[in-house]
């Protein structure tokens, strides 16, 4: 969930200055009542009628609603020349997607100290991404793992941002910086397991800690969990789906031979993951308000949910537009796509019968 800062009005806003009484909100009824009024309404309603009432929906007193998140860079990173060496340059930039005036805007820049420096792409791995890895919990967006130009571990802590605040913070300090590793959430807590940090360790490759989000921010910190029972998961960067109390991961990405693991958050402990399950889960997965995975096959483009019951995925909808999905969001009963290279984002209802993009 996000609120969205309020932007200057344009040039050609269809709005007259004097479209309402006074900048009222409902003539007649004090302001706190009409908003009252006002909030029951679609906010895409409330953003078309008039000034005051689009004032009202970028207030901090407005209820948030929710925005797409996105992390971007160019196709190819700049470089400069330090000490006859060729350096890549950090150009990431975190963007939000407005749904209500349509529109994509930046984020304030992080914090940049410590130094702050993500790396896509390096001139030494030309056809290879790097990865960045976030995720948003408890209202929060959160960086936690990244590569710097020297493939060392970008992060010592994870960086957050707060969209109702609008600014950029530090969460506690990592035990051990990796550049990539299993992470994801479950019930507000933030959960990374394995990795690979400057190094390859293998205690840090079996390791699990997590971060209790709905704690005091002066009582936050990373509590060891229980660890794998090996290192196999320190591969590559995946994500760990939260579903119903559990967190769901395969150790490699795309249609490769992969191995499924499950930890049960009240049990403290790992279980194997199902053969269905694991047989399915041919590319990005995400889960609906941690209730239902969906999983898109990249080679296919089928957008697939799990159906616990029966241990099999179960077709939503097959479209040409999802082949090579890359990352995939889920909220609200819509599953948003990056494919075609980081190119192009498919939104994907998955309420509509019959389902819609």
């Amino acid at each position: 969930e996000i609120t969205v800062q309020c932007c200057k009005q344009s040039k050609n806003d269809p709005f007259d200055d004097n479209d309402s009484e006074n900048g009222t909100l409902l003539p007649g009824l004090p302001d706190d009542l009409a908003q009252r009024c006002l909030s029951s309404l679609s906010p895409s309603l409330i953003f078309s009628v008039c000034h005051s009432w689009r004032r009202l929906l970028y207030s901090p007193s407005f209820p948030p609603f929710f925005s797409l998140y996105a992390l971007l860079s160019p196709l190819h990173n700049p470089t400069m020349a330090l000490h006859r060496e060729v350096v890549p340059q950090s150009t990431i930039v975190f963007f939000s997607f407005d749904p209500i005036s349509s529109s994509w805007r930046p984020l304030p820049s992080p914090p940049q100290n410590p130094s702050f420096h993500l790396l896509r792409r390096h001139p030494s791995f030309l056809s290879r991404n790097l990865p960045i890895q976030s995720l948003t919990v408890s209202n929060h967006l959160i960086v936690i793992a990244a590569t710097t130009q020297n493939l060392f571990p970008a992060l010592s802590s994870p960086l957050v941002f707060h969209p109702e605040s609008n600014i950029w913070f530090y969460g506690p300090q990592i035990s051990a910086p990796r550049r990539w590793c299993a992470a994801g959430s479950a019930q507000d807590v933030v959960y990374m397991a394995s990795g690979f940090g400057s190094h390859y360790q293998g205690d840090v490759a079996r390791s699990l800690e997590q971060w209790d989000l709905n704690k005091k921010r002066e009582n936050w910190g990373w509590e060891n969990k229980a660890g794998l029972k090996d290192g196999r998961f320190s591969r590559e960067a995946v994500e760990a789906v939260g579903c119903r109390g559990k967190l769901c991961m395969v150790n490699v990405k795309g249609n490769a031979l992969k191995e499924g693991a499950v930890y049960n958050v009240g049990l403290d402990k790992w279980e194997d993951m199902p053969v269905g399950m694991v047989a399915g889960w041919n590319g990005p997965a995400a889960s609906m308000d941690e209730d239902e995975i969906y999983v898109i096959d990249e080679v296919k483009g089928r957008l697939s949910k799990y159906d616990g019951e029966k241990d099999c995925w179960v077709k939503v909808i097959e479209l040409e537009q999802l082949k090579r999905a890359e990352h995939i969001a889920a909220g609200r009963g819509k599953i948003c796509a990056v494919s075609a290279k980081g190119e192009r984002i498919i939104v994907v209802d998955v309420r509509d019968k019959p389902t819609r993009f």
